[in-house]
């Protein structure tokens, strides 16, 4: 599936946060975990079909745990879903997840500490 609009393989999903012009994320690990699912798919990595099963599968798990569907924690199941996708067809393992994970947080760590001393130079 080739398509000129990257999110527009995914634009169609139930419960997407998006507004007119497509999806919307409220951190920048959202947009990079969509862009992940977006080029799998794109890549023939893994099909559309897929990819919904794994996160229609996830959002009911949390439902399950009574979790009330808001859409605040969205992207929080996208990523879990991608996760056990991607553990399932063998592209990473857990560890590697693990690893790539703690990385991603303490990066993310570090940026909102310079931006809130950065934030707080200007007085």
């Amino acid at each position: 599936m080739t398509t000129t609009n990257p999110g527009q393989a995914l634009a169609d999903l139930p419960l997407l946060p998006r507004d007119n012009d497509g999806p919307v994320f409220s951190e920048a690990w959202q947009a990079n975990a969509f862009a992940i699912v977006v080029e799998l798919i794109e890549s023939h990595t893994i099909s559309r079909d897929e990819w919904a099963l794994s996160l229609s599968t996830t959002l009911k798990d949390a439902e399950a745990r009574g979790e009330v569907n808001t859409g605040e924690r969205y992207y929080d199941h996208w990523l879990t879903a991608l996760e056990a996708l991607i553990i399932d067809k063998k592209l990473a393992d857990t560890e590697d997840l693990i690893a790539e994970g703690q990385s991603i947080r303490d990066h993310d760590h570090h940026r909102r500490e310079g931006q809130l001393h950065h934030d707080h130079d200007h007085s």
